[in-house]
């Protein structure tokens, strides 16, 4: 999909740019300290735009705050008060996130069009399924892609019959494939930015299942310019989902260590899910763009782990340290955590040489 470009801060999405992670803080904005921790860590795990809803005067006005003490972007999330979204641009908000079928008469629109256009600032547009407009439910008889992308297509034009048109637009449902068709119907009707999710996806396990579907299908089909992953857990993980799914898909490159393991199976011999669980927790320490096998079975092992750079093999008992599909040395199965320690931090020694 070719998109325009548009910059947020100091990033830029569409025109082909990398696609970038946003999440959204939970915690109260008013409180400066608690969302500006929150904030760093959210960008120590890979967040490259961050939002924090807006919901009262004081939250406006932390914005500023919050703003000196961050090194990405900032969006604000208005609903319903177009105050409140003049007020955040004006205390430097990066972009705002508004619904215009919710900030009420044609002149509060203009208000906060104007204040975004006195300083070039992106309006998001947003629908999603849990708020598309009684019109559009009558005439599609519910909730369907259709109609979200007319709510969307008619908001972002009020918008540019006021003649701004930096604008990113967000069609959401919590429905997946809904919400593959709805972006598959809006790719062809405009070019403007897309932010994509799930909306309301669910707990850690079951919201990134649904993200790593639907957002697969979109980005694998050139959907997409900036995504959130929404899970009901801490935001750090919707980053992290974030990021493994861009790998995944070959769309990012953020390096790290990948670990590949195997199912468990009647051969396996030793506690592999543990030993598994130990090994990604130990290669999140090291910077190194290679991939680590574990696998349960040293009859099929070596084989297994031929394309990886490092694997270990357990048998009973004991284990293989494996280099480039070769076996290195056999070691006690209590050993095996220890022995590719000691792999890692020699190949991160020899990378720093």
């Amino acid at each position: 999909m070719k998109t325009r470009k548009v910059q947020i801060g100091d990033r830029v999405i569409g025109g082909g740019m990398p696609i970038l992670i946003q999440s959204m803080t939970n915690t109260k904005t008013e409180d400066v300290a608690a969302t500006v921790a929150q904030i760093h860590a959210l960008e120590k795990a890979g967040c490259e735009i961050v939002r924090c809803t807006v919901p009262t005067e004081e939250a406006a006005k932390a914005l500023k705050e919050i703003k000196k003490q961050i090194s990405i972007p900032l969006v604000a999330d208005i609903h319903f008060d177009y105050r409140l979204a003049i007020a955040a641009i004006k205390n430097g908000a990066d972009k705002v996130r508004i619904n215009p079928g919710n900030i009420g008469s044609t002149s509060r629109v203009r208000a906060v069009v104007k204040c975004a256009a006195d300083r070039n600032i992106p309006i998001r547009v947003g629908v999603n399924s849990g708020s598309l407009e009684k019109e559009f439910l009558e005439k599609y008889h519910g909730v369907t892609a259709e109609g979200l992308v007319e709510s969307a297509l008619r908001q972002a034009q009020v918008i540019e019959d006021m003649g701004y048109d930096n604008l990113v637009i967000s069609i959401k449902s919590s429905d997946v494939m809904m919400c593959v068709r709805a972006h598959e119907l809006i790719a062809d009707k405009t070019d403007h930015p897309l932010h994509v999710g799930i909306t309301e996806a669910g707990t850690i396990w079951r919201g990134s299942m649904k993200s790593a579907i639907g957002l697969g299908i979109i980005l694998h089909e050139g959907i997409g310019d900036t995504i959130r992953v929404s899970l009901t857990g801490e935001p750090v993980e919707e980053v992290k989902t974030a990021k493994f799914i861009l790998k995944e898909l070959g769309l990012r490159s953020f390096g790290g260590v990948e670990v590949v393991s195997c199912p468990t199976c009647g051969r396996t011999q030793i506690d592999l899910i543990g030993l598994a669980n130990q090994v990604e927790k130990l290669v999140a320490q090291y910077p190194l763009n290679i991939r680590v096998a574990v696998m349960g079975c040293v009859v099929n092992g070596p084989g297994e782990a031929r394309e990886a750079d490092l694997g270990i093999a357990g048998g009973r008992g004991e284990g293989l340290l494996i280099r480039h599909g070769q076996i290195i040395r056999k070691v006690p199965e209590s050993e095996l955590l220890a022995a590719l320690k000691n792999e890692l931090d020699n190949w991160q020694a020899d990378e720093a040489d």
